[in-house]
């Protein structure tokens, strides 16, 4: 599948999928405690106030084939993903949620609030993902240099 030509075709789904799971997070998950608020100020994160957590099995995937397969192709979701960041919802893998992969998501949080949220993000996310693969995407990149190992 040549991802990078179906993207245009994909990308309202996938920006409708990313706020259906944002929206869910934003109603079940917890809001963070002092100390994760701190690191999340550390990052960058202009209300962390409005950041939510939920611990997962595993991580959600999308119903829809096309764009199941397009998160698995370009590795947004596996079995190896610990962590996924939807505007200031976060979802975390049990046993994965570390200061330090907290950090990166809150970047990720940050990104977003930066660029606009979903709508302006997620293109320019996945436009990065395309041209430099999941490692080396900037906003990837950015997340990295802001991790954190301890509050």
């Amino acid at each position: 599948m040549d991802i990078k030509s179906l993207l245009p075709q994909i990308l309202p789904s996938a920006i409708a999928w990313t706020q259906l799971q944002s929206d869910y997070v934003a109603r079940v998950g917890e809001s963070l405690p002092l100390q994760l608020i701190k690191v999340a100020e550390r990052v960058g994160v202009i209300q962390p106030d409005r950041i939510r957590v939920t611990l997962v099995d595993s991580l959600p995937l999308p119903e829809e084939p096309l764009l199941r397969e397009a998160a698995l192709q370009m590795g947004l979701l596996g079995p190896d993903t610990e962590g996924l960041t939807l505007d200031h919802s976060i979802y975390i893998v049990k046993g994965h949620q570390t200061v330090r992969l907290l950090s990166h998501e809150f970047r990720h949080v940050h990104q977003y609030e930066v660029l606009g949220g979903i709508e302006r993000f997620l293109p320019a996310y996945l436009d990065q993902i395309m041209s430099f693969g999941y490692r080396d995407a900037p906003l990837e990149i950015d997340a990295r240099l802001h991790e954190i190992d301890a509050a």
